[in-house]
């Protein structure tokens, strides 16, 4: 085994270790992982910070065991900053929070792949900062089916003045983030999920076979899952830049609208690895930014 190596990131000491271990089957090593994540920190974290962060850690790589680390490590350094999240019958969590590239570099060499993030702020866990609807393709579909499906959830939205902006899974999925951001107080997680769900089953209305919102696998060949409980409090979902574990270190990657389109007509798929998402970037900045700072509100329930 070699020697630690020390790197200085803004200021703070980060200790790496086993910088030449493969983690990805196609042979993204370590450092690529580590080189990724302070790369794309100076976007990624505007939106991990001030959240509850859950790692999924892959200490052999992608096609050997992980594991959730929701509670943060013990052995975190002392500028990691936590907080109070989601726990268990014995109280809540201390989850740790990403707030700077450091922070990145250190849970790249925690080899934690995976950053999932809640809907809502830590100084707020109450309130869903975003509604997410998680589009889940079963045997039979792929991203272009989702695809169709998002198109047909923005018209939906339309009707009531709501905006969703998409993202790819960097798994099999897409997900469509409709940015919430009350000024002053907002929906529960529980009104969140209900919105999702009543549009969830207008699409199974209105695409006739080929959207469900029930989660039975039984129900899936064919079809896209509309996964509406991804709202729920205790919930998390991939975060934006997030990378994800498969054989290749592909991303979950903002997309536009007319990206969207021409995966849904079959023109495009939507897989985007590190580097693609590096350059896209550079190219178009954060496509996501909008998600953070757009102010919308979900109608208020018939009664």
């Amino acid at each position: 085994m070699s020697a630690p190596t020390i790197v200085e990131i803004d200021g703070r000491e980060v200790r790496l270790t086993n910088l030449d271990k493969v983690l990805y089957p196609s042979g993204f090593t370590k450092a690529e992982v580590i080189d990724y994540h302070v790369r794309v920190a100076p976007v990624a974290v505007q939106h991990l910070a001030g959240r509850c962060i859950t790692f999924r850690r892959f200490p052999n790589g992608t096609d050997q065991d992980s594991f959730f680390e929701k509670r943060c490590n013990a052995h975190r350094p002392e500028w990691v900053p936590v907080a109070l999240g989601p726990g268990d019958r014995r109280g809540g969590i201390e989850y740790c929070r990403v707030e700077d590239t450091a922070t990145m570099a250190w849970a790249a060499n925690l080899a934690a792949l995976e950053l999932h993030a809640p809907m809502a702020l830590a100084a707020d866990l109450d309130t869903p900062r975003i509604l997410v609807f998680d589009y889940d393709p079963g045997p039979k579909t792929s991203i272009v089916e989702c695809c169709q499906v998002a198109i047909a959830t923005q018209a939906v939205l339309d009707a009531v003045g709501l905006r969703g902006w998409c993202k790819t899974s960097g798994s099999k999925g897409l997900q469509m983030y409709v940015p919430l951001n009350a000024a002053h107080g907002g929906p529960t997680h529980q009104g969140a999920a209900d919105f999702a769900l009543a549009v969830g089953q207008v699409l199974e209305r209105q695409l006739d076979g080929k959207v469900t919102t029930v989660m039975a696998k039984v129900e899936r060949p064919g079809k896209i899952f509309v996964d509406w409980g991804q709202n729920a409090l205790h919930k998390t979902t991939i975060a934006p830049y997030s990378l994800r574990a498969r054989d290749r270190p592909t991303v979950s990657t903002p997309v536009t609208w007319d990206e969207v389109d021409d995966c849904a007509g079959g023109r495009a798929p939507l897989v985007f690895e590190a580097g693609d998402v590096l350059q896209r970037i550079e190219q178009h900045g954060d496509l996501f930014a909008d998600v953070l700072v757009v102010e919308q509100e979900l109608p208020s329930p018939r009664t």
